[in-house]
């Protein structure tokens, strides 16, 4: 899966019906690849957008390392 999704996203003009098959015979129906095609094309095309813009990712995520309150004590 991790292959075909570098592929698409690297060399998506060299992609073929042959590349399927081994996610076909991992169990992947036609739903299946479908929602890989699409989060993968997504992927893709947020992080070019971001790209594009100079976004530039924050060292760290508002509110990352702070308590949620939820932890067992």
């Amino acid at each position: 899966m991790v292959d075909w999704a570098l592929k698409l996203t690297r060399r998506p003009a060299e992609m073929t019906r042959e590349d399927l098959e081994p996610l076909r015979t991992a169990g992947l129906d036609d739903r299946a690849l479908l929602d890989l095609a699409m989060i993968v094309g997504y992927y893709a095309y947020v992080n070019r957008i971001a790209d594009g813009l100079g976004v530039e990712l924050e060292a760290h995520p508002p509110g990352a390392g702070e308590s949620s309150g939820l932890e067992s004590k």
